[in-house]
């Protein structure tokens, strides 16, 4: 499918990465992948780019590892300008074409934010607002508000240790965590 398609809405979408700027004159742009291992990217033939308020689709024609990076050139995007007019864009896929996950204690980090973070005993932490990787374990940033404590907290997502349950039906995590800490 080519550019200007306009596809399913945004928030049946998860993020898979980021085209940051051109590279070179052809119509390659460099690209910020989320995915792990972050080459996963490429392996989706099309990309919607959600850009300036739209949702347009592209075929991906080509990617590859470029430096610490990657690179890729997509379909009806041939010179530097046409490729500088999409950076900044969010490369997007349909949750529907996710891979189906192993296990009932596997997730998608996308599943775990906005859920409702509760400690074993009932305490209300707040809601996770996003995660990240530090190379050792993922982290979970639970954010508070008023009604609780309005505190950020930091959270290692370690299954069966910090993180009790997880129940996406009723969109709350059970955590083993001092609500102090």
């Amino acid at each position: 499918m080519s550019a200007g398609v306009e596809p399913t809405p945004a928030n049946e979408h998860v993020v898979l990465g980021k085209l940051t700027s051109p590279y070179g004159v052809k119509g390659w742009l460099k690209v910020y992948s989320y995915t792990s291992p972050m080459e996963g990217i490429l392996e989706y033939d099309e990309w919607v780019l959600r850009h300036q308020g739209r949702l347009v689709r592209y075929c991906l024609v080509q990617g590859r590892p470029q430096g610490k990076g990657l690179v890729a050139r997509l379909e009806g995007v041939d010179g530097r300008d046409q490729a500088e007019a999409l950076a900044g864009a969010e490369v997007l896929l349909p949750t529907a074409e996710l891979p189906e996950l192993d296990g009932d204690d596997e997730f998608y980090w996308y599943q775990l934010e906005g859920l409702r973070v509760v400690t074993r005993d009932g305490v209300t932490l707040g809601r996770v607002d996003y995660l990240f990787e530090t190379g050792a374990n993922d982290v979970m940033v639970v954010k508070g508000h008023d009604a609780i404590d309005d505190r950020e907290r930091l959270l290692p997502f370690l299954p069966d240790e910090v993180v009790q349950k997880v129940d996406l039906e009723a969109g709350v995590m059970t955590v083993d965590w001092d609500p102090d800490f």
